[in-house]
């Protein structure tokens, strides 16, 4: 008789606990980190009551928790919960709770909380991935032919690199004819690719922020007139995990983050956008107000990189693909003022492209160079665009298969450098560039 009390009891356990895994749609995912809290989020496939539960990987024997919620339809069945009893500098480990049981992974669910430095010590190394333009194929919906999204398991090598933190660089998600009309559609797409099975791992244990681009905004090419931009801009806060969003209170997902010594300004370049084919008046791709809270912020900022997140090229000469040469008088603009206020350290960092490639700007009248990064492609079609018409590119860094870029800053504080380096699908190194901070001063300051 007791072994076969014994035996319906873990048959239930073990049916309550496949039930909590069942109930994961995706996720978790670790979203921004301070030294006093951290994000954590997940998507239920139902009606769930979630939390999760964390501890200091040393001592694993006292547990803290975050509040409880109830995730609902009306919301994507989301959750965003903060972890806010950590310490600066520690590793944790976490676990997350469906209805009261406990969700299992084969792989590592962790978070670290950010270092407190200042005052004490040089800098921590910093580690970071970047990347963009992310297609995950659902052939019901796609375009007919051979499908756009592939070598997902691009994603898993980005997880070996170990990195503090992700950077997403737009495109994130590919919103399809059937999905940019409704908010019905939005949260489809968003959610069918959270929900790729080789994103997880990477998902769980490495910090995530972003930026958007005209596909997880809207229809291809899309600008300011996109009647559901407010709907784009509440389901990517919904999705994603950045402190801050609209910090210009104007709409849109312009933010700001700090990793260590360094600064990250995101900017949104399709809210405020004008039309690609409108010419009948003043011309704007991220718009007056956001630049000028981009140079004031800039103007801040001491981190000696300053690095500068949209979703589109910035340097590349050539005005092509909507790249910011497309808008000639705004760009000049806002590089003028950078160069007016003496802001050192700029490094811009874009996608869009579906290739790689680095751009140095560095004009006569110049005292140091500007340099923009484009990442590109994660997953969506690749090229080999040589980008023949653009004056400032490096062309031993162009890159027209799928890749991603790993940044490392490192070195004392006065002396910081920032390594780059880009890799193939499967983690293979295709070229590395290193940039010292004082190369981006003004010889006064040296």
């Amino acid at each position: 008789m007791k072994k076969k009390l014994f035996f319906i009891v873990l048959v239930l356990m073990t049916g309550s606990l496949a039930l909590a895994q069942d109930l994961v749609q995706s996720g978790p995912m670790v979203g921004y980190s301070t030294m006093r809290e951290v994000l954590l989020w997940v998507q239920t496939t139902k009606t769930a009551q979630v939390h999760f539960e964390y501890y200091e990987k040393e001592q694993p024997k006292q547990r803290y928790q975050t509040e409880k919620h109830l995730t609902a339809a009306n919301n994507g069945h989301v959750a965003k919960l903060v972890a806010n009893k950590v310490l600066p500098g520690k590793t944790y480990s976490y676990e997350l709770y469906i209805d009261g049981k406990k969700v299992e992974r084969n792989y590592p669910m962790e978070f670290q909380s950010q270092t407190l430095w200042q005052w004490r010590t040089d800098p921590p190394e910093v580690n970071f991935a970047i990347g963009s333009c992310n297609y995950v194929n659902e052939e019901q919906f796609d375009r007919p032919g051979k499908p756009y999204g592939s070598d997902h398991d691009i994603f898993s090598s980005i997880h070996k690199k170990n990195p503090d933190f992700m950077l997403w660089l737009g495109d994130n998600t590919y919103l399809r004819e059937v999905d940019w009309n409704s908010r019905t559609g939005f949260l489809h797409r968003y959610t069918h690719t959270r929900s790729l099975p080789e994103l997880q791992p990477l998902l769980a244990s490495t910090h995530h922020y972003a930026i958007w681009d005209d596909h997880d905004y809207g229809p291809n090419n899309a600008d300011s007139s996109y009647w559901l931009k407010d709907t784009a801009s509440e389901i990517f806060k919904l999705f994603w995990g950045n402190p801050n969003y609209d910090i210009i209170n104007k709409g849109g997902i312009t933010g700001y983050f700090q990793w260590a010594d360094l600064d990250f300004f995101l900017l949104d370049n399709r809210y405020f956008r004008t039309s690609n084919n409108n010419f009948t008046g003043k011309r704007e791709m991220l718009g007056k107000a956001q630049i000028d809270w981009l140079i004031n912020a800039l103007a801040s900022s001491r981190a000696p990189f300053k690095f500068i997140a949209v979703g589109g090229q910035v340097l590349n000469s050539e005005a092509m693909y909507e790249n910011y040469a497309t808008y000639p008088e705004e760009r000049q603009y806002l590089l003028d003022k950078i160069r007016e206020a003496k802001i050192e350290g700029v490094i811009f960092l874009d996608g869009d492209r579906h290739h790689t490639g680095l751009s140095r700007m560095w004009e006569s009248n110049s005292v140091y160079p500007l340099y923009d990064l484009t990442c590109s492609s994660l997953t969506a079609g690749s090229n080999n665009n040589r980008e023949k018409l653009n004056v400032y590119k490096l062309e031993e860094t162009l890159v027209g298969q799928h890749n991603y870029g790993i940044l490392n800053v490192s070195g004392p504080r006065k002396e910081r450098v920032l390594n780059i380096k880009i890799f193939d699908k499967e983690g293979n190194e295709l070229w590395s560039k290193d940039i010292k901070a004082e190369d981006l001063k003004y010889k006064s300051r040296r």
